[in-house]
């Protein structure tokens, strides 16, 4: 019994590595997703440049490029709650670039 055990859990461990490996190319996506997202959350949070229009314009663009990554992350993911919701993300972040610009 235990030696079965061993078997599906070492058989996972081998099905992991083969999709990480399958997946590479959109693993450098999310670590990109993620990087934009840090900096659109730098500029939007820190307090001197709230009403700075430049500022608030650069970081929901920021913010929309960022959800577009993981838009598309989430299609290739066949994620599909996630991409809608990061879909709904998107276009608020594009609304907002476009309101700042008003």
């Amino acid at each position: 019994m235990l030696i079965g055990i061993r078997h599906l859990f070492l058989r996972g461990l081998v099905y992991n590595r083969v999709m990480k490996i399958r997946y590479y190319h959109v693993a450098k996506n999310r670590w990109w997703g993620f990087a934009i997202a840090m900096v659109s959350i730098f500029i939007l949070s820190d307090v001197r440049w709230f009403y700075n229009n430049v500022a608030q314009v650069i970081g929901w663009s920021f913010a929309s490029i960022s959800c577009g990554f993981w838009v598309y992350i989430g299609m290739k993911d066949k994620d599909i709650p996630r991409t809608l919701m990061e879909l709904m993300y998107f276009v608020l972040a594009l609304r907002a670039v476009y309101n700042w610009l008003q």
